[in-house]
Parts: structure tokens; C-alpha cells; sequence
């Protein structure tokens, strides 16, 4: 579905005069400062639709005639076109105050095309000066930017300055996450995963060491992490260790999504007491795993060593990511806990995304 920003003209992205709130002259013909550079960003980098949406009060009549508002109306989209922002849709009503019609803003009259279904409206946003604009944001079922010195409570962003309104629609990015079962005749597993979200877990493996360790990811991943697992652990733990990583791996891969925006690269080197961990992974969409760690016990906890490296190759064959892990120092417990918690941070910066670039990180235009 199709989102949009629907922008007010007076005061917004021209700067509207004090004394008759009309600008019908280039004395009065000014832009709001930074709204050129912002909006070329947004029409840059950012699938907005842009649709302007003004009251101009009586115009084509005697108080507001024609020819004193075209001129500078013309010059404003001419000034925007040759810069690259293109406004969908302009629509002007011209009706006064006290007449009440519904095309008049907070009215939704001219914007009956918007309500129709193929818009994602509540990810859409209306920005303007004045507290119609809000109450316009509210009747659309869109959400609301406050372009003024006072702030409106109602509003999801109240700013004076429109640096502030890009920096805010840049974030606006779709929440990525994920929900994934897994069942065979060995495991039946479920994850739900959430990459923007605060560190928030519930995992339950039946292996608590390897709850633990998994934990060291939710937190240090700073993502939100539910791992519900049930598995044949009265044969051994192979299959519940392995199929969480695929079922994990494959829980990245699709909260990613296309990867538009992402850093895609993430490494990080890891002190734990006398150990160095060291972990690099590329999320290219091509599977490969590089381990260099060794244990000398046959388990930590209740999870078998030899199981550390199959949960990580099993995640990297699904998350189509390359992962290059090395681990040196002499306490076993410490060395696996310091790899998962670099492995973390790794995928904290790897799936940072990059507010100066929403676009996919690859020359090929796919990963």
C-alpha cells in the first residue's frame, strides 16, 4: 500500500505573512527556512506520496482574487519541480471559515481518493503549522507533524524545525520482525523476533545453559527474542540446538526483508576476562561459516561443545549470512559466552539501519 505526506503550503513550506495570510506578491513570497533542502531529501530517499493540502480563504473571490494567488503558487512548484520534489496531488480549498464545508481542513471533502483503501494511512503523515492540521491527521486515521513554535499534544512529532521532520520520517521505517514455527517429528519450535526492538526476552529451550546463552543475544543485540522450544531431549540435544539455529536463521532472513538501509556488515572483538572473542558477519545472502575455537571439555552446562559451531552454521545457512567466528583464552564457559555475546554485537551493527541511506547495500541492487 501506497503512504503519503500531506503538506500544508502557508507556513509550512511558504512562510505565511502576518498581516493578511495571503502571499500575493514577491514581496511576500518566501520559503519556510530549510523546507527546500528537507523536502528534496524526502523526495530523495523516502516512498512518500506528496500531496499539498491548503485552505486559501475566498480565493477567486473579490477579497482573494485569481490572479494575485496563481503567480506565486506556479513559482513555488517551479521552484520544488526543478529540484525533484513532485507533488502528486494539489488540493486547494477555497472556501471561508464560516461556511463549515467539508472540503475545508480538518475536513476530509477533497481527499476522498486517500480514503478509498489503497493507502496506508496510519503510516502515513499530515505536516503542517496550525492545530487543523493535526485535527486533519486525526479525521484521516494518519498521524500528525506540528510544524511550529508551541507543540500539539496530539501530534507524533511538535518541532520548529524541519531538519527535525526528516531526521523523524527517516526513522518511520516499517517495524522489522518475524514469527516463525518450525515443526518436524524431532523439535517443534517458535520464534518471534522483533530487530528494532529494547533487549525484552522469554526463551525456553530446555537446555538452560543454552537458554543462556541465547539470552546474550536478545540483550546484546538489543532486539526482542522469544524462543519456545520442544524437543527430543530424551535422545540428545542435537536436534533442539540445531533446529533453533535454522529456525533463528530463518527468522533473520525474513525480518531483514529486502535489506533496503541496513549496514549488512557487522564486527566486533569481545574481552571476557582472559579471553578474546572475535566475530565478523556479512549478511550477503550467501551462506558460509568460519570457526576457529576450540574446547577441551565435552560440555558447558547441559550443552555439548561440539554443538557450538553446528548452532552457528546452522543459523548462517539460514539467515544466508557469512559468519567468521574466532575464539582464544582458557576458560571454556567464558570463551562460548564471550563468542555469543560478539556475535550479538555483530548483528547490532549489521542490521543498524543508516539514516542517510535507505538503499539495498550491494552494487548487484539485491542481496
Amino acid at each position: 500500500m501506497k503512504k503519503a505526506l500531506f503538506i500544508d503550503r502557508d507556513g509550512t513550506i511558504l512562510v505565511e505573512p502576518k498581516t493578511d495570510f495571503q502571499v500575493d506578491s514577491f514581496e511576500k513570497f518566501a520559503f519556510v527556512p530549510k523546507a527546500i533542502a528537507n523536502l528534496v531529501k524526502i523526495a530523495r530517499e523516502m516512498e512518500y506520496e506528496l500531496v499539498m493540502v491548503t485552505n486559501q480563504d475566498g480565493l477567486g473571490t473579490d477579497s482573494y482574487p485569481e490572479h494575485t494567488f496563481w503567480p506565486y503558487q506556479n513559482k513555488m512548484l517551479e521552484v520544488l519541480e526543478s529540484e525533484g520534489v513532485i507533488f502528486s496531488d494539489v488540493l486547494i480549498d477555497r472556501s471561508f471559515e464560516h461556511e463549515g464545508l467539508e472540503t475545508r481542513k480538518p475536513g476530509t471533502g477533497m481527499m476522498k481518493k486517500y480514503l478509498a483503501g489503497a493507502y496506508d494511512l496510519a503510516n502515513s503523515f499530515v505536516i503542517g503549522d496550525r492545530l487543523t492540521d493535526v485535527q486533519l491527521a486525526q479525521n484521516l486515521g494518519a498521524k500528525a507533524i506540528f510544524l511550529g513554535e508551541t507543540s500539539a499534544p496530539a501530534a507524533a512529532l511538535s518541532t520548529a524545525d524541519w531538519d527535525a521532520i526528516y531526521t523523524f520520517l527517516k526513522q518511520q521505517r516499517v517495524t522489522r520482525s518475524a514469527s516463525i514455527r518450525r515443526s518436524t517429528s524431532e523439535t517443534n519450535i517458535e520464534v518471534a523476533l522483533n530487530l528494532d526492538g529494547t533487549g525484552k526476552m522469554s526463551i525456553h529451550t530446555g537446555l538452560g545453559f543454552f537458554d543462556h546463552m541465547l539470552e546474550q543475544v536478545a540483550k546484546h543485540a538489543r532486539i526482542d527474542l522469544s524462543i519456545q522450544v520442544k524437543g527430543d531431549l530424551h535422545i540428545d540435544e542435537h536436534h533442539t540446538i540445531e533446529d533453533t539455529g535454522l529456525a533463528l536463521g530463518e527468522a533473520f532472513l525474513e525480518a531483514l526483508g529486502d535489506k533496503r538501509g541496513i549496514s549488512r556488515y557487522g564486527f566486533f572483538i569481545l574481552p571476557m576476562d582472559e579471553v578474546l572473542a572475535q566475530v565478523a558477519i556479512d549478511f550477503s545472502g550467501r551462506p558460509w561459516a568460519v570457526w576457529q575455537a576450540e574446547f577441551k571439555r565435552e560440555k558447558v552446562g547441559d550443552m555439548p561443545t561440539e554443538m557450538f559451531f553446528h548452532f552457528f552454521k546452522s543459523f548462517s545457512d539460514t539467515a544466508k549470512a557469512n559468519l567468521n567466528m574466532k575464539v582464544e583464552g582458557l576458560n571454556e564457559h567464558h570463551k562460548i559466552e564471550a563468542l555469543f555475546k560478539a556475535f550479538a554485537r555483530a548483528i547490532r551493527m549489521a542490521v543498524a539501519r543508516d539514516l542517510q541511506d535507505n538503499t539495498i547495500p550491494s552494487t548487484k541492487g539485491i542481496l
